[in-house]
């Protein structure tokens, strides 16, 4: 790949790939190792990317790399580092919280979701499982978010991507 479109991809797309990979795996280290190892892996060639699918081929990327990650004799094994993230105020602080604590398949279409702003229809494409496994994760990422927040529903309408629950 020409490198100036690789740069371009990586200005454009590469903080969405991070989002995606630290939403998963809870560890910013582990995260831009992530999306480090996917721009590599479209610089390496061999990957012909569809023009206007380029972020969905991204992050379709990061998240199988995850998903090998989370299945991972060392990350089953090894403990968590404890991460500090600025935030805006408390609410924000407690809402974070809540979704890292999720399960990494409902934080991921949680992520997706509220953050990226895919539609379950993408979210089934970019994590490769069914419309209505999506519309079952984010059903019970919700239920627990609510059982977590303690029904704080202030906190539950928090949205970075301009969705209405």
């Amino acid at each position: 790949m020409d490198p100036q479109a690789l740069a371009d991809l990586f200005r454009r797309y590469g903080d969405d790939v991070f989002r995606l990979a630290y939403s998963y795996l809870g560890s910013r280290a582990d995260g831009e190792d992530v999306c480090q190892t996917v721009f590599l892996k479209l610089a390496e060639g061999g990957t012909a990317l569809l023009p206007g699918r380029e972020k969905s081929w991204l992050l379709t990327c990061a998240a199988n790399l995850c998903k090998s990650q989370l299945r991972s004799f060392w990350r089953r094994n090894v403990g968590e580092l404890d991460e500090s993230v600025p935030f805006r105020d408390q609410s924000d602080r407690e809402l974070w919280d809540a979704v890292m604590s999720l399960p990494p398949k409902y934080r991921a279409v949680i992520h997706l979701y509220y953050w990226e702003g895919y539609d379950q229809g993408e979210i089934a494409q970019v994590l490769g499982v069914s419309r209505t496994a999506v519309q079952t994760r984010m059903a019970r990422a919700r239920a627990m978010l609510r059982k977590e927040l303690s029904g704080d529903e202030e906190l539950l309408a928090h949205d970075g991507a301009g969705h209405a629950e």
